[in-house]
């Protein structure tokens, strides 16, 4: 499915650029001049927390979402539960009740277990609770659905619009998150944010994965009526990899793309010098954050 995207989307990227026109005018417009984004809240302790969030909102950034679970197994621990409920409570507590905060949570519970998390994290309001327990059970994600006020969030480990038939047709989400360079590209992301629409839900490209993804999701974002939030942030390294011109992400926004096509060309002579290092990013089970390729993504 990766490759599948990959070809789509650059397919894509040419006839835009071919008929000098960005990809969402020919996916029937834009609907919208800018595009919501959000920024981080994770951190080791409740302080590193509230130090990471109040970085983002001193730029601007009106939401964000943070991963507090530091465990590997789908049964909380008391202590792990404690930790968690702290973290997100000394965050909201520090950007007030207008942020948005976005709980992820990696699939990583039991539904007793997430029922539980949802219930002791309530009064934090959360914004979304994403993938609360593991995505190839949807009877699962149903039970915690219906005993928890929080809407909840899932998609990007389904990776086709028939993965997303049974949920959509449950009402179990608020949002769906499927990911444009695994799920069949910008036209196969169309496909599923229509059948969303048609159940009142709504849509956020699942975006960790550089420059192009966010271009790509970008420019879905632009013409989906149902759109939500978007993924991702900008970093330095984005304007090295690529040629042209990236939105501006300023005040909790990007700028709707305006360049023809994907509105950016690879640099492959930046890209030959920095190869993917495959030893770059890492899960660490005892702290529950990413190793140094998330750390330079949200720095």
């Amino acid at each position: 499915m990766s490759a599948i995207s990959g070809i789509e989307i650059a397919l894509w990227d040419i006839k835009g650029k071919a008929l000098g026109v960005p990809v969402y005018q020919l996916l029937g417009g834009k609907m919208r001049d800018k595009i919501w984004t959000y920024g981080r809240w994770d951190g080791a302790t409740p302080e590193l927390a509230v130090e990471r969030a109040i970085g983002f909102v001193e730029q601007g950034l009106t939401a964000l979402k943070g991963d507090p679970f530091d465990h590997t197994g789908i049964f909380l621990q008391r202590d792990a539960e404690r930790h968690a409920i702290a973290k997100m409570k000394a965050v909201r507590e520090a950007v007030g009740p207008d942020v948005e905060l976005l709980l992820e949570v990696h699939g990583r519970l039991a539904p007793a277990a997430a029922i539980h998390m949802a219930n002791e994290i309530e009064e934090y309001r959360p914004f979304v609770m994403e993938e609360p327990v593991p995505p190839q059970n949807i009877d699962a994600l149903q039970r915690v659905a219906e005993a928890v006020n929080i809407p909840l969030a899932t998609g990007e480990r389904l990776f086709t619009k028939w993965d997303y038939t049974d949920l959509l047709q449950r009402q179990i989400v608020a949002m769906i998150q499927p990911d444009i360079v695994q799920a069949g590209g910008i036209l196969e992301l169309k496909k599923i944010g229509a059948m969303a629409e048609a159940h009142y839900v709504g849509i956020q490209p699942h975006n960790p994965y550089g420059p192009i993804c966010t271009a790509a999701a970008l420019q879905l974002d632009a013409c989906t009526p149902n759109f939500m939030i978007q993924e991702g942030g900008l970093q330095p390294w984005f304007q090295d990899a690529t040629s042209g011109m990236l939105p501006i992400q300023k005040d909790g926004f990007f700028d709707v793309p305006e360049l023809p096509g994907l509105g950016v060309d690879m640099n492959e002579e930046w890209l030959a010098a920095n190869p993917w290092d495959p030893n770059g990013a890492a899960w660490r089970a005892g702290d529950g954050e990413m190793g140094s390729l998330q750390e330079t993504y949200w720095s």
